[in-house]
């Protein structure tokens, strides 16, 4: 094979145990939420810099609860900081094992489309019989193109 940029074997016990896995974290996962396009743009958004200021508020209104109106839910408050923090190093792994997957996922395809037009290649040069010609037919129609008619001079 020309191009082998990655091997890759999962066996089906590998298959199973991800997949086992992958259902854990979407049971201990229950708590997430799904927001549609419209509930993302209408959210207000908490950026780098405004991230300093919310800890800093989260600090500063645990100290002082008496500046805060009754119905203000500290402890929900508290928790969110706390969920958050505690969310985002479990984000950046996956984020890590999603990026790896889809690279491995890249190169494989490039593997095999390397190798496919390579080995078509060879077989339009030598492959004679036994078939082939329909075969070359079939793997040629990935290139086929729609050729416009010319027309014809006085028409």
């Amino acid at each position: 094979m020309p191009q082998n940029r990655v091997t890759l074997v999962l066996s089906q016990e590998d298959v199973e145990a991800i997949e086992a896995a992958i259902t854990t974290l979407e049971y201990r996962c229950s708590g997430l939420i799904a927001l549609s396009t419209e509930q993302r743009r209408e959210l207000t958004k908490m950026g780098d810099k405004s991230e300093a200021f919310c800890r800093l508020a989260v600090t500063t209104l645990s100290r002082h609860p008496d500046v805060l109106p009754r119905g203000f839910d500290l402890v929900g408050y508290q928790s969110d900081l706390l969920a958050l923090d505690t969310l985002r190093p479990i984000i950046n792994r996956l984020e890590r094992l999603f990026n790896r997957m889809t690279d491995t996922e890249m190169a494989l395809g490039s593997d095999l489309m390397v190798g496919s037009l390579e080995g078509y290649a060879h077989l339009k040069v030598g492959g004679e019989g036994d078939g082939l010609d329909t075969m070359k037919e079939a793997l040629g129609a990935r290139f086929g193109r729609t050729r416009k008619e010319h027309p014809t001079p006085g028409t």
